[in-house]
C-alpha cells in the first residue's frame, strides 16, 4: 500500500492505495518531490473529467526495473506513453498517439503518490549537480521548449509573453536564449524580474502599444486570447500554451483578415531541458515560493490556487 492525493469529484483527499504494479518494460519510481502545476488546478476544476492520482511533474528514485542500470537512480520522467505501433510511435511522436496515456492527467496515475510507474524509455538520469529542485521544472521547461521545435525562431523576432506565472517565465527565459527582443507581459514585479534574468523586458500590464512578430498566450486567463490578437502583427504567430477549464469564445475574423498563424503548444522533449538545466544556462529555483510535506498537501494547493503564486512543491518523505 501506500499514500496518494486521489481527486474525486473535484476534491482531492490523502487516502492509502495499492502501489501500482509495473508490467515489462516499465520501472518503479519513489516519488522524492512533485511540483503543483496549474493544470493540476485546472483538473479540479473538471478538465479532462479527470479522476485518480493527479500530478506530472515528479523527481524520484526507481526502485524496481527491468533495466538493472535503472535502479537506484534518480530520475525525471516524459509523461506521454503511446502504444508503441502507431504511425505516431514509430515517428517518436507518443505525445500525440491517439492511444496514449498520459501521467496524471489522463488514463494513468500520477506523481501525487509515494509511487508511480512510468515506461523505462520515458525516464532520464539525472547528473549529480542537479538538484531536486531544479529538475523538478524539467518537464514545465520542456513544455516551454517545445515552441522551438514547433516555430522557426530568429535572434532578430520580436516576441511577446503573455503571462508571468510559472509557465510564462520559463518560456520567457527560454526564448531569450534565442531572440535578443522578447518582453513579458505580467502584474506582478517581483515575478517580472525573475523573467528578465535572461535579458527579457518585463511590462506591467497589458496596455503595450506595440506589435510583434511572435506573441506566446501563457496567461491561464481567455482575456489573454484578446491580448494577444491585439499584439500580434500582420502574418505573425500567436503559440497558445493556456489550457481553460472553461469554453473560449472568440471571433475568428482577425486571424483570417490578418493572415495570422495560430499554433497550440503542449508537451516537449525532456533532453533540451535537461541540457538547459546541467549546463546552467536556465535557474528555475528562484521560482519555487514554498515546499509543503506530502501530508500537508491541502495547504499547499490553497497556495498555489492563490493570486499570484509561483511554484509550490510537495516534498516526500
Amino acid at each position: 500500500m501506500m499514500k496518494a492525493i486521489i481527486l474525486e469529484n473535484n476534491k482531492l483527499l490523502l487516502e492509502e492505495v495499492e502501489k501500482p504494479l509495473r508490467k515489462s518494460g516499465e520501472s518503479l519510481v519513489k516519488v522524492t518531490m512533485a511540483g503543483i502545476c496549474n493544470t493540476d488546478i485546472e483538473l479540479t476544476k473538471g478538465y479532462m473529467d479527470f479522476s485518480g492520482i493527479p500530478g506530472h511533474e515528479f523527481v524520484g528514485v526507481v526502485e524496481e526495473s527491468d533495466n538493472k542500470k535503472l535502479i537506484g537512480k534518480r530520475v525525471v520522467g516524459e509523461i506521454n506513453a503511446g502504444c508503441g505501433k502507431c504511425d505516431w510511435c514509430k515517428k517518436e511522436m507518443e505525445r500525440h498517439c491517439p492511444e496514449r496515456t498520459v501521467l496524471g492527467i489522463l488514463k494513468h496515475g500520477g506523481a501525487f503518490a509515494e509511487y508511480l510507474v512510468l515506461p523505462d524509455k520515458n525516464l532520464f538520469t539525472l547528473q549529480e549537480h542537479v538538484t531536486d529542485e531544479e529538475a523538478v521544472f524539467t518537464e514545465p521547461l520542456a513544455a516551454a521548449l517545445e515552441i522551438h521545435e514547433q516555430i522557426n525562431i530568429g535572434k532578430n523576432d520580436s516576441i511577446c509573453v503573455i503571462g508571468d506565472g510559472k509557465l510564462g517565465i520559463l518560456i520567457t527565459l527560454a526564448l531569450s536564449l534565442t531572440s535578443k527582443d522578447v518582453t513579458i507581459l505580467g502584474r506582478h514585479t517581483n515575478k517580472l524580474s525573475i523573467a528578465a534574468q535572461n535579458g527579457a523586458k518585463p511590462f506591467l500590464g497589458d496596455n503595450l502599444n506595440r506589435r510583434f512578430d511572435i506573441v506566446v498566450e501563457a496567461s491561464g486567463s481567455p482575456s489573454g486570447w484578446k491580448t494577444a490578437i491585439n499584439l500580434v502583427k500582420p502574418r505573425g504567430i500567436i503559440v497558445l500554451k493556456s489550457t481553460y477549464s472553461e469554453n473560449l469564445d472568440f471571433n475568428p475574423a482577425p486571424l483570417v483578415i490578418n493572415e495570422i498563424t495560430l499554433v497550440g503548444s503542449r508537451c516537449g522533449r525532456f533532453a533540451p531541458a535537461l541540457y538547459l538545466l546541467e549546463n546552467r544556462k536556465i535557474n528555475p529555483k528562484p521560482l519555487i515560493q514554498k515546499t509543503f510535506s506530502f501530508d500537508t498537501f491541502k495547504d499547499a494547493f490553497q497556495l498555489a490556487q492563490s493570486k499570484g503564486a509561483l511554484k509550490i512543491v510537495l516534498q516526500f518523505d
